[in-house]
């Protein structure tokens, strides 16, 4: 796509090569000032907003190095294209070295500046969107927006906002759905390291095999399939933040190799013997309680406490029901404004029910549900008609065995033996989607896996 409709400072002490340029900019839908001196031009530059500057290198009172530097420091996200007849390595490498996006020669054509200049506005255009962006991130996740008045919730509040201002590991527990990576990227956002890379994994997404390879990085040809070396996201956080979720699910091997590089603040790439050195701030994350797969030996206790500094509990949204109003107001707001719709109003007797439910989904549950109703709603005010049965009546679908216990005893162990082995031949051998579909953490499946034996059963058992 041509962009168009830019504006461009065009600046050289060539009154007919700059008529000429200043001729074909305008042609090609662009706006152009165009000053002969470069000392002139610096005012321009300081005074109004350019999508892109094109200088000369040689000009008497100020040359375009001196340009390029002085309007570099005004403003290093405007794109500055040089040309000269004097198009040598050493001056395009000064160029490039003083801030220059690229380096033009005398004599050229109108298709290779047009081009070049195209080329120098997508990058601006790029760097502008990277811009807003982090302004827009920096503004969702600060720690102000996630919401929450119980005093619960403030408790946490005050312990992300101490810990946001040091480089201290976190560790946040909490159910799923309680919203444990929106408090992560409150800390990273609200701290010293927000202008840096905020990279987060999931320790129970990523097969065993591949765990290693994607939290250290590896080289080209360190196991099959390696076609190309990669870097792990320990670097890819260097200087910000790495997030941990699910960190439970980390197979022990892994924890013993992610305790070394937490003490040496150093990883070594797979197939590689080369310690690279990182500054990571790790967060880590689990909504299991940690204890209790220490006592089945499925994770490390120093590496818990190594994570553990600082441990910030998330409460379940039953557990902090004052905070419903506004959480509900909020994801009426959002949903609305994201689906283009004016917000609905919230009646009364719809706050009564979302009391009464247990939200076992927590706070994401929550946010999905208000979703549908604010879409699905055809009047000005969200009533119990815009409600689901399944959250009107949530004990009409309990209680209710989907098998019969049969007359004679049974061999409860047995039994827990069976329905993980039909589950683990159902998904494939897949212990995540398993772990899932049983409604246990992975660690608690690994466990039992181990328990039962179920290695040597037959089932396919894999990380896929």
């Amino acid at each position: 796509m041509k962009e168009a409709n830019a504006k461009i400072l065009l600046v050289d002490d060539d009154d007919s090569l700059r008529r000429v340029l200043e001729f074909q900019l305008s042609e090609a839908g662009h706006s152009v000032v165009s000053e002969g001196d470069g000392r002139e031009a610096l005012k321009s530059y300081s005074a109004e907003d350019f999508d892109c500057v094109i200088t000369d290198w040689r000009m008497p009172k100020m040359t375009g190095s001196q340009l390029v530097s002085q309007a570099t420091a005004i403003n290093s996200e405007i794109p500055i294209i040089v040309i000269t007849a004097f198009g040598d390595v050493d001056t395009a490498v000064e160029a490039m070295r003083g801030g220059a996006f690229d380096f033009i020669t005398k004599p050229f054509n109108r298709q290779e500046i047009l081009l070049t200049v195209e080329k120098a506005l997508k990058y601006g255009h790029a760097l502008a969107e990277n811009r807003r962006l982090r302004r827009q991130i920096h503004e969702d996740f600060r720690i102000e927006n996630v919401i929450g008045t119980s005093e619960k919730m403030l408790q946490v509040f005050d312990l992300v906002e101490r810990v946001s201002k040091t480089n201290v590991t976190v560790l946040i527990e909490g159910e799923t759905g309680t919203g444990k990576e929106l408090i992560a990227k409150g800390i990273h956002f609200s701290g010293t390291r927000k202008n840096n890379p905020f990279v987060a994994i999931n320790c129970a997404a990523i097969p065993e095999t591949l765990i290693e390879a994607e939290l250290f990085g590896y080289k080209k040809g360190a196991f099959t399939g390696a076609a190309h070396e990669s870097t792990g996201k320990f670097e890819e956080a260097n200087g910000g933040t790495l997030f941990l979720d699910e960190i439970s699910a980390m197979p022990l091997q892994s924890q013993t190799r992610l305790l070394r590089v937490l003490q040496e603040q150093e990883v070594t790439r797979l197939g590689e013997n080369i310690p690279r050195k990182v500054d990571a701030r790790i967060i880590a994350a689990s909504n299991e309680n940690l204890p209790e797969p220490i006592k089945e030996n499925a994770f490390r206790e120093d590496l818990y406490y190594r994570l553990a500094v600082v441990p910030i509990t998330i409460p379940p949204l039953r557990e902090r029901r004052e905070d419903l109003p506004v959480l509900t107001e909020h994801f009426v707001i959002r949903s609305a404004s994201k689906h283009g719709m004016r917000p609905p109003k919230i009646a009364r007797e719809v706050f009564k029910v979302f009391f009464d439910y247990p939200w076992m989904g927590n706070v994401r549950e929550l946010e999905n549900l208000v979703e549908r109703m604010v879409v699905l709603s055809d009047g000005d005010t969200l009533t119990l008609t815009d409600v689901p049965e399944t959250v009107k009546n949530p004990s009409s679908t309990k209680g209710e065995l989907w098998f019969e216990l049969p007359s004679e005893p049974i061999n409860l162990e047995a039994l827990e033996r069976e329905i993980i082995r039909s589950s683990l031949l159902r998904h494939g051998g897949n212990q995540s989607q398993t772990s899932k579909y049983l409604g246990i953490t992975r660690s608690a499946l690994i466990y039992r896996i181990q328990k039962y034996d179920l290695d040597e059963s037959g089932s396919s058992i894999s990380d896929d």
